[in-house]
């Protein structure tokens, strides 16, 4: 009896996720394709450190915009691959619509990201500010697009969820789980039609915000020591009464995040204890959860075969929680142009969440704290 009660408990949590699920792939509208060439000045803003394998097909994409009001400031910050030469060929192409900047040494208690962009901040002209990485690649009217809908919702920050390229077999596997966490447990709705600051999202990919609200919170020194600084940019401008918006970017702007198993390992190691604020007892019981909702299911299922034990408790209802798991990730993948092999592998994408997030716990706890880009950060 307690084996059927917790199934049932189980499938019935994971029908409220495939709920929350569904009402966020109606609450996450596209970008609107109306916008203005003309409009309010935006300074693009984007740092870039060791990105040789990126930053020229980004800044020809932003150099191709249909929106006439806009400037593009890249901050070298500290690079020591060509990406400094690169940026050199780039402003001849250019001209007076980009400038580059040379990254000032890292103060102490700052993030490297954190700081590029407190740079970039200091020498924007605009009276909007898009923070962008340098591995995103943007569609002419993606300014556009972007800078017509923040002024038509009269927020004060919007952000884009961009399509994510997946090159290989490891990126496939991992990155999509981004969105499959945004849309199964977090309800949209709330990030701009509540003030309250935990209902919060923002993509670090892509954020555009008014200056003032930028300035209001005191920019990225108000985040200087939050490794996931984007949500938290949101959680600030939230607390100071600002507004935020977002949508589906994925006709608009695109990323590659990682190019290797590497990248992907380090790249959320740093992020994932982080992004629960070091609190140990959240984020295991995250981890338990994850087990419990989505791999322990496939236990059920092979004792059940091995065992010739067809019954309700150890195999209808662990079938009816692997399926609604994978319903979901396909419905997510194809909201975000996501292959559907990722979802059909999603038991391996959570066995490999709990690797890595065990890693990341080490790190900081061990003292080690989170490599990325040649600099360590541990700010518990």
């Amino acid at each position: 009896m307690f084996l059927l009660v917790y199934q049932i408990l189980v499938l019935f949590s994971l029908l409220v996720f495939f709920g929350i699920m569904l009402m966020n792939l109606r609450d996450l509208a596209p970008l609107p394709e109306s916008g203005v060439a003309r409009g309010p000045f935006v300074s693009v803003l984007v740092p870039a450190r060791n990105e040789m394998l990126n930053i020229e097909r980004c800044v020809r994409s932003l150099l191709r915009q249909d929106y006439l009001d806009y400037e593009i400031i890249v901050l070298d910050d500290g690079s020591t691959d060509e990406t400094p030469s690169m940026l050199r060929g780039l402003l001849a192409e250019a001209g007076t619509r980009m400038r580059v900047l040379q990254g000032e040494q890292l103060p102490p208690g700052w993030h490297g990201k954190a700081w590029a962009c407190f740079q970039l901040a200091r020498e924007a002209k605009g009276e909007l500010m898009l923070f962008t990485d340098a591995d995103t690649f943007h569609e002419p009217d993606a300014l556009r697009r972007s800078a017509g809908a923040l002024v038509e919702s009269g927020a004060d920050m919007l952000s884009l969820t961009p399509r994510q390229e997946l090159g290989s077999f490891w990126e496939k596997l991992v990155v999509p789980l981004v969105y499959v966490i945004l849309m199964s447990y977090l309800p949209i709705r709330f990030v701009s039609r509540t003030k309250i600051p935990a209902f919060c999202f923002a993509n670090g990919q892509f954020i555009l915000a008014r200056r003032e609200i930028y300035r209001k919170i005191h920019g990225h020194a108000s985040v200087r020591n939050v490794l996931v600084e984007d949500v938290w940019l949101c959680r600030e401008v939230k607390k100071t009464g600002g507004r935020v918006v977002a949508f589906d970017g994925t006709s608009a702007v695109s990323c590659r995040m990682y190019r290797s198993f590497q990248g992907i390992w380090e790249g959320f190691s740093k992020n994932l204890f982080a992004g629960f604020g070091y609190r140990t007892a959240g984020f295991f019981l995250l981890m338990l959860l994850v087990s419990v909702f989505y791999i322990l299911p496939y236990v059920f299922l092979a004792a059940a075969f091995f065992g010739a034990v067809f019954t309700p408790a150890m195999f209808w209802l662990p079938f009816a929680q692997v399926l609604l798991a994978i319903l979901s990730r396909l419905a997510i993948a194809v909201k975000f142009r996501q292959p559907f092999i990722s979802a059909l592998l999603h038991v391996f994408s959570q066995l490999a969440l709990l690797a890595i997030a065990c890693n990341s716990f080490y790190l900081i706890r061990s003292g080690k704290g989170a490599r990325w880009k040649g600099r360590r950060y541990n700010f518990s």
